[in-house]
């Protein structure tokens, strides 16, 4: 048996071409369309499904056109075609690992779009400045990543950064990517605020839950909300500032509260934020039922020390360090310039 037959065993590369056949007769008969939820459902599938096919496909290709260079050269001894072998076979590695990578995002919500919830904790101005950089750092992943993001409500510090931001990001596996960054993280540099120029040490809080299909059937009964309405801040324009088209809602049994101010609408504000509720709640309620996985919630910690995942040094040296997977760098600059894949797909191999 070959290598490939047994690794395609390992990945179920025939089980899932068999699976996309079998929908892709389904998605053709004529009464696919009676149950939009359903259909809807398994046009998700398939693609998934092929997705994975393709970049196996694609991967067994390379590896094949690889082996035969290898065998070429050697019979020539051509010496710059072994050199050009060696290259394709660290690219195809590079994609394999990627690909093993990808099978653990296998996740129930893992495929779904994500809010990601950051909030400045301990150290004041200096946490504020320190959840503004982390913002910054997760819009530069997001566009090199190829995710849409919009920002659904912040809230500015007193004198400089933010106090918190949600945002709405959007791409396939969203959450199966962020949810690695869930939990506190730390800075420790050379205060710009300090006119002593002395080393502080800021933390902040990163969050991020899956936001549910609309079609989802978990719903929230109308009595346990509180809906409060008040005038947008920020940028905007003249209407936005005019009319009191922000919308706050209060989940009263959890106390789970979420807020959206980015539309002038108030009805398509209002609309968000119940997507946001009902994703909340619905994360809350399965945290609940795991109890490992409660306790540890980002949310039952404290923002400061002892409690954080990761650590950002910038003085007296430059060191980014994971304390989940002791996976660190040096480049701490390229780290908040969004070069953050080594650290998530490191959480996700090793604890998906």
């Amino acid at each position: 048996m070959s290598a490939w037959t047994t690794c395609g065993g390992f990945f179920d590369i025939d089980a899932k071409r068999s699976r996309a056949a079998e929908l892709d007769a389904v998605s053709g008969q004529n009464d696919f369309w009676n149950d939009t939820r359903a259909a809807q459902g398994v046009l998700k599938e398939i693609k998934e499904l092929k997705r994975t096919i393709e970049a196996w496909d694609r991967l067994k290709r390379d590896a094949d056109d690889a082996h035969t260079l290898f065998e070429l050269a050697v019979e020539a001894g051509d010496a710059a075609s072994m050199a050009e072998c060696a290259g394709q076979i660290d690219t195809a590695e590079k994609e394999a690992a990627h690909l093993e990578f990808v099978r653990k995002l296998s996740g129930e919500d893992d495929r779904l779009p994500a809010i990601l919830s950051i909030h400045s904790g301990a150290g004041g101005t200096e946490s504020c400045d320190w959840c503004e950089m982390l913002f910054r750092m997760y819009c530069r992943w997001m566009e090199n990543s190829g995710y849409r993001y919009t920002v659904l409500d912040s809230i500015p510090g007193e004198s400089a950064g933010l106090k918190s931001v949600e945002i709405d990001v959007q791409g396939d596996y969203a959450y199966g990517h962020l949810k690695a960054e869930t939990g506190v993280h730390r800075l420790v540099r050379i205060s710009p605020f300090d006119a002593n120029a002395r080393r502080h040490t800021s933390f902040a809080s990163v969050y991020a839950y899956p936001l549910i299909e609309e079609t989802d059937d978990f719903e929230i009964d109308e009595k346990d909300i509180r809906i409060d309405t008040y005038r947008a801040s920020g940028a905007g324009g003249q209407h936005i500032n005019k009319t009191d088209s922000a919308v706050r809602m209060t989940h009263i049994p959890t106390n789970i509260v979420v807020q959206c101010q980015n539309e002038r609408s108030q009805m398509k504000n209002r609309s968000m934020a119940m997507r946001m509720l009902k994703a909340r709640v619905r994360q809350h309620l399965k945290e609940q039922e795991d109890k490992e996985r409660d306790s540890k919630m980002v949310e039952k910690k404290k923002i400061e020390w002892g409690s954080q995942i990761r650590s950002y040094v910038l003085h007296p040296y430059n060191m980014v360090k994971d304390h989940r997977t002791d996976v660190e760098t040096s480049n701490a600059r390229g780290v908040l310039d969004g070069d953050i894949d080594p650290f998530i797909e490191a959480y996700l191999l090793n604890f998906s």
